[in-house]
C-alpha cells in the first residue's frame, strides 16, 4: 500500500517532533506501517462472497434466460460460481479497500495495538530517562492508530486521553491525509501533557525521524 509524504513533509514532521519534546519533555516517535498483519484469510472470505453471489445468479439466470444458459449437468452454475469467487479473491489481494470489507473490526485493533507493542520493545522506545517514550502509530491497510505511551507518561495518557487524540487522527487516515494525522497526533500529545507535563528536561534521547515499515 502506497501513501504520499514528500521529503518536505517528512521534515516538517521531525521539526514538529523536536519541538513538541522540547515543550513537554516527553520522547515522541511517529511510526507509519503498510499493515499490521498479512491477514490470510480475507481472500477465502472474498471467495466465499463471490462463489455464493456467482451461484445464486446462476440460478436465477436458468430460471430466466435457460436458453441462454444451457450448461449440461449444473456445469454453467459451476463456472460462474468459481468464476466470481476467484475474482473477488483476487480482487482482495490487489484491492486494500476491497479487501478491507471483510476485516473484522476487532481483529484490526488486536493486530494494529500488537504490532505497535512489539515495534515499542524492539526500537527500545522504553530506554529513556523516566520511562517518558511515547509512540503514535498509524496503520494504514487498517486505518487504525495506536498511541503507545510508557509508564512515565501513563497517568497523563490514559484511555480516555488516548481516544481523544486519536479520533481526529482516524478521520485524517480515512481520508487519506497520513501526513495530517500524524500532525494532528503530535498537537494531541502535546495538549495533553502541555508544557514540560513530565517534569523532565527537554533532551533529545531518541530519534526523532519517522519509522516507516512494510509490516508482515
Amino acid at each position: 500500500m502506497k501513501y504520499n509524504l514528500t521529503a518536505q513533509e517528512k521534515e516538517h514532521l521531525e521539526r514538529r517532533t523536536a519541538e513538541a519534546e522540547e515543550r513537554t519533555g516527553a520522547q515522541i516517535v511517529l511510526a507509519v506501517i503498510e499493515r499490521s498483519d498479512a491477514y490470510p484469510e480475507l481472500p477465502w472470505k472474498a471467495f466465499a462472497l463471490g462463489a455464493s453471489v456467482g451461484g445464486l445468479a446462476a440460478v436465477v439466470l436458468e430460471l430466466l434466460q435457460p436458453e441462454w444458459f444451457s450448461f449440461p449437468g449444473g456445469l454453467g452454475a459451476v463456472i460462474l460460481a468459481l468464476g466470481a469467487g476467484a475474482a473477488c479473491a483476487f480482487g482482495a489481494v490487489v484491492l486494500p479497500g476491497f479487501a478491507r470489507f471483510f476485516l473484522d473490526g476487532n481483529r484490526a485493533e488486536m493486530e494494529t495495538r500488537q504490532y505497535a507493542e512489539s515495534l515499542f520493545l524492539s526500537r527500545e522506545l522504553f530506554a529513556t530517562r523516566g520511562r517518558r517514550g511515547v509512540l503514535v502509530l498509524v496503520s494504514l491497510f487498517e486505518h487504525r492508530v495506536v498511541v503507545l505511551p510508557d509508564r512515565g507518561l501513563g497517568e497523563r495518557l490514559d484511555a480516555q486521553a488516548r481516544r481523544e487524540i486519536i479520533a481526529p487522527m482516524t478521520a485524517a487516515l480515512a481520508a487519506g491525509r497520513v501526513g495530517s494525522a500524524l500532525e494532528q497526533g503530535l498537537t494531541g500529545v502535546e495538549k495533553v501533557l502541555g508544557p514540560t507535563g513530565t517534569g523532565q528536561g527537554g533532551e533529545n534521547e531518541l530519534p526523532d525521524g519517522l519509522i516507516e515499515e512494510r509490516g508482515p
